[in-house]
């Protein structure tokens, strides 16, 4: 038998509802059990929002995105596409050109980012599931346009409207004579198909027509791309397909996967959870220090009991240990009920969505997404801050004014 744990128990759940000892120890699990759920709820939240972004991103960015390293656009020549195509784990790749250009309908002007694509990029990304109104591009036909939702609302445009089409400019290569400034510019009249929404950076700035649409609007010639886009096929290895991409490319590319190609955002969302878990374990550390105040209260109370141990034999050790047990199982408690609140809220969340966004949001609910490695480091933060705060009262207590030693 652990006579250490045997007695701890006994203090914990004697009968003794009106001591004020037990009512402290209660306390400080109940001051344990709201910062641990707290801890849950909030990092599963930020979990989720970080899940989201990658979500919407990776739907808008390839797995993999091959640019030059000079330069804004390159050819794309037949032979390396051939290579780069019979790399293990490519599936598709798809060709880009993009650049600014004014948008104009009616007496509204918007310079946007035009991404020029073609027939594989719905493979390569999954941006047609973006699309919240209207359809994506067809590929049979040119000058279609898919506006952001913010794009479209600045320049006043409705799906509605089926007879306005909207005026894409692009200014022409090489000097112009010409006193009329229009000339200056290449003119293509397209017809807006679908709006996305994505966020507030993609919805406002940025917009899809097809390849060569682009192509003919930015006077690029024949096969100039702007990126090679690649899919992988499921269960790829990212880092394998993209070092062997880099050996077939040379130093003259650079390749990226999805996540470097929106690295600052990334780090970010990472930076911003650590601080968070930082702040709110100190929050939990401050919660913790109130078992100082229950083993204190606990031993002078228990004074009578740990000088009759003493006399049976018990030493320093043991009677240590018999409080820091104690200590012990009121974190222990205290983070598992906490982990069990913050748990059951986080899965309500995720099946009732009961915190709900305004309308005009992509998700109706704030996303929740329950990691298990949370689960552990916040337990073992729990646990380690609450072996420190024991230790205090527990060699001091038991060696002054007990005549333990």
């Amino acid at each position: 038998m652990n006579v250490a744990l045997y007695i701890a128990r006994r203090y914990f759940v004697a009968k003794k509802s009106t001591n004020a000892i037990t009512v402290i120890s209660w306390i400080s699990v109940l001051a344990i059990a709201v910062g641990t759920s707290a801890l849950i709820i909030i990092l599963s939240g930020m979990n989720g929002l970080t899940g989201l972004v990658q979500t919407l991103y990776n739907s808008f960015n390839p797995d993999v995105k091959i640019t030059a390293v000079s330069g804004k656009v390159f050819i794309a020549d037949n032979t390396l596409i051939a290579k780069i195509k019979n790399v293990n784990g490519v599936a598709y790749l798809s060709k880009t050109l993009d650049d600014n250009m004014l948008l104009k309908f009616n007496d509204q002007l918007q310079i946007t980012h035009i991404k020029g694509v073609d027939e594989n990029f719905t493979n390569v990304t999954r941006f047609d599931t973006l699309v919240v109104e209207g359809n994506y591009l067809s590929v049979q036909k040119n000058n279609q346009l898919v506006l952001g939702k913010g794009v479209a609302y600045r320049l006043g445009v409705s799906l509605n409207n089926l007879f306005t089409p909207v005026s894409v400019y692009c200014p022409k290569r090489g000097t112009s004579s010409s006193i009329n400034p229009e000339d200056a510019f290449n003119e293509e009249k397209c017809n807006t198909t679908g709006f996305f929404s994505i966020n507030d950076d993609f919805d406002f700035t940025y917009g899809l027509m097809n390849y060569e649409t682009a192509r003919s609007l930015l006077e690029y010639p024949a096969n100039s791309v702007t990126a090679f886009e690649i899919g992988l096929k499921p269960n790829a290895d990212v880092d394998a397909v993209k070092n062997e991409i880099q050996k077939i490319a040379g130093n003259k590319f650079v390749i990226k996967n999805k996540y470097e190609q929106n690295d600052v955002l990334f780090k970010t969302l990472k930076t911003e959870k650590l601080w968070t878990f930082i702040i709110l374990a100190f929050v939990l550390l401050i919660a913790t220090f109130n078992i100082i105040g229950a083993l204190t209260m606990l031993i002078i109370e228990k004074k009578k009991d740990v000088q009759t141990l003493s006399a049976m034999g018990a030493d320093v050790g043991l009677i240590r240990k018999i409080f820091m047990t104690e200590g012990l199982m009121i974190i222990f408690i205290g983070a598992t009920i906490g982990i069990l609140i913050g748990y059951v809220l986080c899965l309500l969340q995720q099946y009732y969505g009961f915190v709900k966004f305004e309308e005009g949001y992509i998700v109706n609910a704030y996303p929740i997404e329950v990691r298990f490695s949370d689960f552990v480091l916040i337990m073992a933060t729990v646990l380690c801050t609450g072996f420190i705060a024991a230790i205090y009262p527990i060699r001091v207590f038991t060696k002054q004014g007990l005549s333990v030693e």
